[in-house]
């Protein structure tokens, strides 16, 4: 994919920082793995300003973070995403909150669909899984 890029990125604001510190230590919550977040405001295309891409080791798992996510998001910021699918098979689930969009996907399904590569002109940040 082609994208065209603008200039660099605007300072992320507090409101947008506390969403994205939410998600992921929602996706901590549940022990989520291979945790990256890429900021792809600097590209003209964009379908949102954030991504955060993750996995579950079963479906069960899959499941249970894209829920924590929703759970607190609701709770502590009585924010709910726009859109939720996958959630049926849960081999991907998408949670859409606007400007940040959340991947949930059981290993082989991210493998096969490679967002990160896909979305690489974007910036990458790879968080530690604890």
């Amino acid at each position: 994919m082609s994208t065209s890029t603008t200039s660099a990125p605007a300072k992320i604001s507090a409101d947008v920082q506390e969403r994205l510190a939410l998600i992921l230590d929602s996706i901590r919550d549940i022990k989520g793995k291979n945790i990256l977040q890429i900021d792809l405001r600097k590209l003209d295309d964009r379908p949102a300003d954030f991504f955060f891409i993750c996995e579950g080791e079963s479906t069960t798992q899959v499941s249970s973070i894209a829920g924590r996510i929703q759970q607190r998001m609701k709770q502590e910021l009585s924010e709910f995403p726009k859109t939720a699918t996958g959630a049926r098979h849960a081999n991907w689930i998408c949670l859409d909150y606007f400007d940040i969009v959340v991947h949930i996907f059981h290993p082989e399904t991210r493998k096969f669909y490679e967002l990160e590569d896909l979305w690489s002109d974007g910036i990458i940040t790879e968080y530690e899984t604890l």
